[in-house]
């Protein structure tokens, strides 16, 4: 147990070090794309009508808009390209998430209601997985998109001389 203890505490290598940003990347980008997707499939208009019943300006225009950036803003993330400028609207979409549907349900995101033969039934869920997702899009706009990211193409590799890794 002890060895195994000290082998999980040890350094990670600095080459391996941005490759946290893949299964963020992964998950954040595949997971945008399948609510916009959702959206697109039901019809707009569905979406719409939800928007209208939250009371929001221009339901028409917020649902296709929304569409919009959970599709290019889940693929751009997905490929890491420009990452930094998608998560702000993709952020803005996750606010207004919380705030008008998901604040009033509490923070999980799991609620287990009863289990019977037909199954496990939930409530609504809160904002957890709002504020994870978040999380995970600042991780990628503050540590960069890590590597296999279209950006690194772009750009070239980002110069670490600023901010050199201490040794451990």
């Amino acid at each position: 147990m002890r060895s195994l203890l000290i082998w999980c505490a040890r350094p990670i290598p600095h080459s391996w070090q941005n490759w946290y940003a893949i299964p963020l990347r992964l998950i954040v980008g595949f997971g945008f794309m399948e609510h916009g997707y959702a959206k697109l499939a039901r019809g707009p208009e569905a979406f719409a009508s939800v928007l209208r019943a939250l009371g929001m300006p221009v339901p028409d225009l917020l649902a296709w808009a929304t569409i919009g950036v959970e599709l290019l803003g889940g693929l751009a993330v997905l490929l890491g390209a420009f990452v930094a400028l998608a998560s702000v609207p993709m952020a803005i979409v996750l606010l207004v998430a919380i705030f008008t549907v998901h604040v009033a349900n509490g923070f999980s995101s799991i609620k287990l209601l009863s289990v019977d033969a037909a199954g496990a039934h939930f409530g609504q869920p809160g904002y957890e997985t709002d504020l994870l997702y978040l999380a995970a899009l600042a991780a990628l706009v503050l540590g960069g998109s890590g590597p296999l990211a279209l950006d690194r193409l772009l750009t070239g590799p980002r110069s670490h001389a600023a901010s050199p890794v201490p040794s451990r």
